[in-house]
């Protein structure tokens, strides 16, 4: 946390005292100093202040105690050295654990969670540093550093993704042999499709193991350590033990290389025992789309048995990018098998589906089923083999093995089988009499369902056509929506007949209104009034957008309901409304504490990341703000009002529009005036909310005696006076964690920055609020900070075109 002092008489907050090699516990009143050092309670790590290589700056970092080579295995000021030896680290009120440097400025700290009225920071004998009670002997930690790994993995240590809080854990390179900054190269546990490890250069992927197959990631097991992978609803991860006294670690270095060493006491000194990348074929999708490297051949890359080059001019020419394609083209409809290929690694599975109970001959039937999936194999490999792996579409980054691993087993057209084919062996013409006896019974289900059917279907869909129209009746049907259709009279009787007791509120949509349906269930019904704005398309798009999303941070969509010209969506109930009705109300404020309001937009953040890169189909909100972030009974915030969402397409980033739609002062500078939309877009929506909880102001409407700046301005002349405290809700100054609050602040004006290329990702904003230390990139001017008076014109003219003078959905873009 950059900018942070301290005064420097630190003996009026806490004293500094000596620490010697047997105390393993920093406190409040013992602290890190000069060239002491902190030893764990086994004696195996020791703590304290180093020069790297050839450096003069210092650093705080945890290295092995017993061995003779200094070995450091984890840097907390990493970004930010020291320039001198009077750094030191403590524990400062309310139990945040810093580092000061000789200004008396913090340059490094922990974000703790939690509180507790006795902390301590334990160097653990595992080389793990943790924040907890004193008086709390679980293995609960309000903070460890083995979340917030450097380069190098311990036993024990977790690389991974916790689904429910969205923090990551991966090692990442030093800059040098000199520097341990973040350097280029990162390896992490994947947990895209099936879980796989990935070593990457900025965004380029260099190596990849291979998918977990029981046994390890495409390798073999060893007689010095243990590994495995977890894979559960609330996280992913991968994680090693040691069998016995040997010391080992995995790292990554800064030339790009993942290698586990092992330390040889006879040799007094660190071997390699494995390595990767270790030969050409080890480089990532080296030959293309459905190609194979074998490293015994020349040329090492080749096309898989039944595949052909696409383009067998490059491919003569040594380039492989575009790699191969089928010898005969598939024809679903027409039946295709499979071919089984061995001793392969298997192709990267970000692209795949799985199923961890499914028998191998079930495995081919689901694959069979799907005329997109294109290979299959047993999940895992020990003993009889068992579970099931399905790829789909192109099989990328295959090599030749010498050792036995998994079949992989790959769709081909059937004439291409043969005799090499496994698909018509004798045992498979039970499989076949059993599909085509199975299948004439379901069609002899399916023509008696049609015939009882067949009296009222007619009657329904008429009533459906009368409500929607035909054109849009048969785009829903075409959208397959999975979404229960509510009768009118269901909705009337849980609402007491839209009861103005039960109403919750009303935006340019329409009322709200609390139900309780007869089951018990609550609902909130959103009322689409035919004055609307929002039309057929907006809600047909929100019905869409929302049935395909499911994520602990958007709210839930139970249904819809069509009645004459009105539409109505079924919600999930939220008890504690919106935002706005907590961050602005001056007696509602007041329930809102730090925490709270910290863990309200890490949970946005964590939503729009899953919307923006995590979900099926990405999506841009368009009206991000605090009305539509609905709060649940454990304050929980939940992403609503899709109406105005956009789908976009793989490989779509920016679009244009004519007719801007969205709330003035949510909206960024490039879409209010250009009508160009995009992730970054949302991005400064978001950036605006953070300002807003932080503050308990609003952007739109604020006002300040001494200049004519809106909120956005107020918060960057602040920061930019070093008096960013002066920002924060006076209701908080008194309780809040000021690292968090600091950086919420940072992160809030890079997220609302005039450019849209300046603003981070979602995946770099929730990288941040996760991470320690200080943010280096220092934000740029906000868009929209002169409202009042460069903007007044241009306010007026969005008024003229609004609803409700809140959402605008006519401004056409100049």
């Amino acid at each position: 946390m950059e900018g942070l002092k301290i005064p420097f008489l630190f003996s009026s907050l806490f004293s500094i005292l000596i620490i010697s090699n047997a105390v393993d516990t920093i406190t409040k009143t013992q602290s890190l100093t000069g060239n002491n050092t902190i030893v764990s309670s086994g004696g195996s790590f020791e703590m304290g202040f180093f020069r790297p290589g050839n450096s003069r700056n210092q650093y705080l970092g945890i290295w092995y105690k017993k061995i003779s080579v200094k070995t450091v295995v984890w840097v907390a000021n990493r970004e930010i050295p020291l320039i001198n030896s009077s750094g030191v680290l403590t524990i400062i009120d309310p139990g945040i654990l810093v580092l000061v440097n000789g200004t008396g400025t913090v340059i490094w700290s922990v974000n703790v969670t939690g509180s507790t009225q006795n902390p301590i920071a334990h160097l653990m004998d595992s080389g793990n540093l943790v924040v907890k009670d004193a008086n709390d002997t679980s293995e609960k930690f309000l903070w460890q550093s083995f979340d917030y790994p450097c380069d190098t993995q311990l036993p024990g240590m977790k690389l991974g993704k916790n689904l429910e809080t969205g923090l990551e854990r991966h090692l990442s390179s030093w800059k040098s042999s000199d520097d341990p900054a973040r350097g280029e190269f990162k390896f992490q546990c994947d947990p895209q499709g099936y879980p796989q490890k990935i070593l990457s250069n900025g965004s380029v992927d260099v190596f990849r193991t291979g998918p977990w197959n029981d046994t390890g990631f495409g390798g073999t097991p060893n007689v010095f350590y243990t590994y495995g992978l977890v894979y559960t609803m609330e996280e992913v991860y991968y994680h090693y033990e040691l069998q016995s006294d040997v010391i080992s670690r995995v790292d990554v270095s800064y030339d790009g290389h993942v290698r586990r060493w092992i330390w040889v006491d006879l040799t007094q000194k660190w071997d390699i025992y494995l390595t990767a990348p270790t030969d050409n074929c080890d480089n990532y999708k080296l030959c293309g789309p459905n190609g194979s490297c074998n490293i015994g051949s020349s040329p090492a890359c080749g096309c898989l048995s039944k595949f052909v080059p696409q383009n067998q001019a490059e491919w003569g020419n040594g380039d492989y990018s575009n790699g191969c394609v089928r010898r005969t083209p598939l024809d679903c409809h027409k039946g295709d098998g499979f071919l089984k290929y061995s001793r392969y690694k298997m192709p990267d599975t970000r692209n795949s589906w799985f199923d961890r109970n499914m028998a191998l001959r079930e495995c081919e039937m689901e694959c069979l089923k799907n005329c997109s999936c294109t290979a299959y194999t047993n999940l895992n490999i020990g003993g009889h083999g068992s579970g099931c792996l399905l790829w789909f579409n192109e099989l990328i980054d295959m090599r030749k093995l010498s050792e036995d691993g998994p079949d992989i087993y790959i769709r081909m057209a059937s004439s291409d089988l043969g005799q090499a084919g496994h698909n018509w062996k004798p045992g498979k013409w039970i499989v076949v009499i059993s599909v085509i006896l199975t299948g004439t019974l379901i069609l002899a289900l399916g023509i008696s369902l049609y015939i009882w059917k067949k009296k009222w279907q007619p009657k329904r869909e008429g009533r459906i056509r009368h409500h929607l129209g035909e054109t849009y009746y048969k785009e829903a049907k075409n959208e397959d929506i999975e979404l229960p259709l509510f009768h009118f009279s269901t909705i009337t009787k849980a609402t007491e007949n839209f009861a103005i007791n039960n109403k919750l509120g009303e935006g340019g949509f329409g009322p709200v209104y609390k139900g309780r349906l007869e089951g018990g269930q609550v609902i909130a019904v959103k009322l689409l009034s035919k004055n609307s704005k929002q039309g057929v398309d907006e809600f047909k798009n929100e019905v869409i957008c929302i049935a395909k999303l499911q994520h602990r941070n958007l709210v839930k969509l139970l249904g819809y309901c069509i009645q004459g010209e009105e539409r109505l969506l079924i919600y999930e109930y939220m008890p504690n409304k919106n935002l706005d009705s907590f961050i602005f109300d001056q007696s509602q404020k007041m329930l809102l504490d730090w925490p709270t309001r910290f863990h309200i937009i890490n949970g946005i953040s964590r939503g729009l990341l899953y919307l923006h890169q995590d979900s099926r189909v990405r999506i841009i909100h368009r009206d991000l703000k605090g009305s539509n972030i609905l709060l649940d009974d454990e304050m929980n915030p939940k992403i609503s009002d899709f109406g105005l969402a956009r789908i976009f397409g793989g490989n779509e980033t920016v679009a244009n529009t004519k007719r801007v739609v969205g709330t003035y002062g949510y909206m960024s500078p490039e879409y209010a005036i250009e009508g160009l939309f995009s992730v970054k877009s949302d991005i400064f929506s978001f950036g605006v909310l953070i300002l807003e909880v932080v503050s308990g102001q609003r952007n739109r409407g604020f006002c300040h005696p001494s200049h004519d700046l809106n909120l956005l301005g107020h918060a960057w002349r602040l920061y930019k006076e070093g008096k960013a405290t002066e920002f924060i809700d006076v209701q908080l100054r008194n309780s809040c964690n000021l690292t968090e609050v600091l950086r919420s602040i940072h992160v809030g004006l890079l997220c609302v920055q005039q450019r849209p290329e300046d603003r981070p990702s979602m995946e770099s904003v929730v990288w941040m609020f996760g991470r320690e230390g200080a943010l280096t990139h220092q934000p740029k001017h906000p868009g929209f900070f002169t409202e009042r008076n460069l903007l007044e014109t241009e306010r007026r003219e969005i008024e003229q075109c609004s609803a409700n003078m809140v959402t605008i959905t006519q401004l056409e873009a100049r």
